[in-house]
């Protein structure tokens, strides 16, 4: 007898794996639907996990008890913190992983979650009853039945993948499309998109001279992404390379550019502008000699390596002769060529910010079939998702979280009110609030509402607890304490800053930009005593504590700031709102309104070509 679930996920990649996670561990039954079992959470691009702003998201995911952050750190082969140089709110968490080893990891994590099941098999079908969402019809035909449904297929549906003259159906290099969903969605009133995106070739590592590059080495004090430390699987030893095209690469790709299928107009679906092929680059910095490469190495077990910079969907040969004319490639070999790919996808307007669809009750989308790119990016997506379905079936207030509250808040409302017209990339840039939503704060910000829900566990709360109590010891200290000309002035004259005469709190020599903590903490021992209570988080306890300190007036502001535009959020607009009776909002601002249907006035004052004066009207229409 075939079983129902609560919830079916549709697609086991980063999104799905996430999805089906939380809502099991929620308390739902869960299965999860998946074309190849060997392939959970594939880095179908590079093998990295991080980056700017893209950190932020998976230490968000971490904070609220996702697996994505632990999954890195337990098969990372390199860690580096971006943007040290910059102020904390742009400090970004990157890791280099063991592509094979991240989806051995992620596997034994759903293997070994109570309530979910898993099944290899290929969606074809949704099963729909007045309006719902009833389960889903296999390609080996079979029925499954449940309460709802999470798609999170990526760019398998109506996948086709282009090099050079040759396309082919798929998903991914080597694996099949998913076909049948999308002309049933269009059906019941969806629009359906096509998007593109491309990685590119892999090398033999045994083929490269890498003396001829510039080696990239990880960080000699990586902390990982994962607020709950584990030890890492591997040793963090493995460096990328540098490297650059030149004018002579850049007339070998122009070459083959009329066998192009990006210029020749067979790829139709929007490319990532932020993530450009290295044709488009040619293109568009037309006036650059050379552009820079990355050298990723795939794992510690194999001599593959992945360019990254060189994302091509130009013909083999084309793609060959180019990359040996880069210095170090002179010789080298690959296993496969880089190549472009179409998918379908569903503009996130037709979402909730729960991320269930406007159209069909208890169908949720989430990851590259909502117009993201990254896996990063989706597996914020597949979470939120998975509690919302949890959540709706267990007739549970709905999970959303704002702008003010995380990067994940950013995306998502970016996505559900303003759309995409292109693949959507999370940028730090892309946050009002930076300073408050930085990486090392995530559990302080999250914890606490995904242990409302029940996802995050008392472990996490315990520890969050722990490290709080610690960084206001650290603080009280500071505040407390003075220090003497004759103990600090040395220290003040080695940062060439100007030496006190008297007395003063030991804060207010941290709180000069040339003074850090680990200066106090040599001169202090009573500091490192209080943080390393916690040996583990000692570093990050100092960090957070002096970021407290010398940012406090920036906080205070954005905290501000986020209070007064808060109160927006909280004017809600029904969902049956007649704006045609409301004249004085101008044309566009009402078939604007009237398409997206936002559920709160600061919802409303992010759309495109909305107006503040038509957001005036609205307030005073609604008494406010």
């Amino acid at each position: 007898m075939i079983p129902e679930y609560d919830i079916i996920v549709v697609g086991a990649g980063h999104a799905g794996s996430e999805a089906a996670a939380a809502a099991a561990n929620l308390g739902s039954r869960v299965l999860l639907i998946t074309m190849d079992m060997t392939k959970i959470a594939q880095m179908s691009c590079n093998p990295a996990i991080g980056g700017i702003a893209k950190g932020q998201i998976v230490r968000e995911i971490d904070a609220m008890g996702g697996y994505t952050g632990i999954v890195a750190d337990k098969s990372s082969i390199q860690f580096r913190m971006l943007n040290r140089s910059k102020g904390p709110a742009m400090w970004s968490p990157r890791a280099q992983c063991d592509r094979t080893l991240f989806t051995i990891e992620w596997r034994k994590i759903l293997e070994n979650i109570e309530k979910l099941d898993l099944w290899q098999d290929s969606v074809v079908r949704l099963l729909i009853e007045e309006g719902n969402v009833s389960g889903v019809v296999t390609r080996l035909g079979v029925e499954f039945k449940s309460k709802a449904v999470i798609l999170t297929n990526g760019t398998f549906i109506n996948g086709l993948i282009h090099v050079g003259q040759n396309n082919i159906s798929g998903g991914r290099s080597g694996e099949p499309a998913s076909f049948g969903i999308s002309e049933q969605l269009r059906d019941n009133g969806f629009e359906v998109g096509r998007m593109k995106t491309g990685t590119s070739a892999r090398i033999d590592g045994r083929s490269v001279n890498f003396s001829m590059m510039e080696k990239q080495e990880g960080d000699d004090d990586p902390t990982g992404f994962s607020f709950i430390r584990t030890e890492n699987y591997l040793p963090l030893q493995l460096p990328c390379y540098i490297t650059y095209t030149n004018s002579e690469v850049h007339r070998i790709l122009e070459a083959g550019f009329k066998d192009s299928p990006l210029f020749s107009g067979k790829i139709r679906g929007i490319g990532p502008r932020y993530c450009p092929s290295i044709e488009d680059k040619i293109v568009t910095f037309s006036d650059k000699s050379r552009h820079q490469l990355f050298l990723e190495p795939e794992g510690l077990n194999t001599v593959e390596y992945y360019i990254n910079g060189f994302s091509s969907s130009l013909p083999l040969d084309f793609q060959i002769a180019a990359l040996r004319k880069v210095k170090g490639l002179e010789n080298v070999k690959i296993y496969r060529p880089g190549y472009a790919i179409e998918y379908d996808y569903y503009p996130p307007t037709q979402l909730f910010a729960t991320l269930e669809t406007k159209y069909l009750s208890g169908l949720y989308f989430a990851g590259q079939i909502n117009g993201t790119t990254g896996y990063e990016e989706a597996a914020a997506q597949g979470l939120i998702a998975g509690i919302n379905a949890h959540l709706k079936i267990s007739g549970k207030k709905e999970f959303i979280l704002k702008r003010d509250q995380s990067y994940i808040g950013v995306l998502i409302d970016d996505l559900v009110t303003k759309g995409v017209d292109e693949p959507y990339r999370m940028f730090t840039s892309r946050a009002e609030y930076r300073m408050l939503l930085r990486q090392d704060n995530a559990d302080e910000r999250l914890t606490p509402l995904s242990a409302e829900i029940g996802l995050a566990g008392q472990d996490r709360i315990s520890l969050l607890h722990e490290k709080k109590r610690l960084i206001e010891e650290t603080i009280d200290f500071l505040k407390k304490t003075s220090c003497t000309p004759s103990k600090v002035n040395h220290l003040l004259e080695e940062k060439r800053t100007s030496p006190v005469r008297q007395k003063v709190k030991l804060i207010d020599i941290l709180l000069r930009p040339q003074v850090i903590m680990e200066d106090l903490q040599k001169l202090y021992p009573e500091i490192d005593k209080i943080c390393s209570q916690l040996p583990r988080y000692q570093k990050e306890i100092m960090k957070s504590a002096e970021i407290e300190v010398k940012y406090s007036g920036y906080i205070d502001r954005e905290k501000e700031i986020a209070g007064k535009i808060k109160r927006l959020e909280d004017v809600k607009i029904s969902e049956t709102f007649d704006y045609d009776k409301l004249h004085s909002i101008s044309t566009e601002g009402r078939q604007k309104l009237k398409k997206f249907r936002p559920a709160t006035i600061g919802q409303a004052s992010r759309i495109s070509g909305v107006s503040p004066a038509d957001i005036r009207v609205l307030l005073i229409y609604l008494g406010r």
